[in-house]
């Protein structure tokens, strides 16, 4: 019997999944550069506070919409603590939970980290990409996350912030964006 066809299929399954955690890698690294004081993780930990109700931010809740485990979050979460941009605080809902909320001071970095990785960070990973492309990317990948059978909680809906950009900020910020997916 003849395997080549699936030699040469499992083949390019490692090698999707070898550079798909490469990837993940590099990205997450030149994304800390990005967030500074934070990291790219804490900026995505609180990225899916910011998506959850107020009244529903386990650390159970933000792993699931994170897509990874408890004790990884637990790990964020207490570094994110010591600097003082989140609190933690007894669940009402549930007495062996608890919510984390974030502080003002997480808030105002969080803003600042924005304004850097929704213009700058993004533009500057997805030079070269067109529409069409980052659309089957964002698929495959929303393919691939239900691996398992569990879809993908994400982050499509638009989390308001109150305050955070004037109109003239906005202008300017898209006009950069532009300018850098051009360079």
């Amino acid at each position: 019997m003849d395997f080549n066809k699936e030699l040469k299929l499992l083949h390019t399954m490692e090698q999707v999944f070898a550079t798909l955690i490469a990837t993940s890698n590099k990205v997450q690294m030149a994304g800390d550069a990005y967030c500074d004081p934070m990291t790219s993780r804490q900026y995505m930990t609180i990225l899916a506070i910011l998506h959850l109700p107020e009244d529903e931010t386990t650390f159970v809740n933000i792993a699931n919409k994170l897509g990874t485990s408890k004790q990884n979050v637990t790990q964020i979460i207490n570094s994110l603590q010591k600097k003082e941009f989140v609190t933690i605080l007894p669940s009402l809902k549930d007495k062996r939970a608890i919510n984390v909320r974030m502080t003002q001071a997480g808030l105002d970095t969080m803003v600042k980290c924005a304004k850097n990785v929704t213009v700058d960070y993004m533009a500057d990973i997805f030079r070269g990409f067109t529409q069409q492309e980052l659309d089957v990317l964002w698929q495959l990948l929303l393919k691939l996350y239900r691996f398992d059978g569990v879809k993908m909680d994400g982050f499509e809906e638009k989390v308001q912030i109150p305050n955070t950009y004037t109109e003239e900020e906005l202008r300017e910020g898209l006009e950069r964006f532009e300018k850098r997916r051009r360079s």
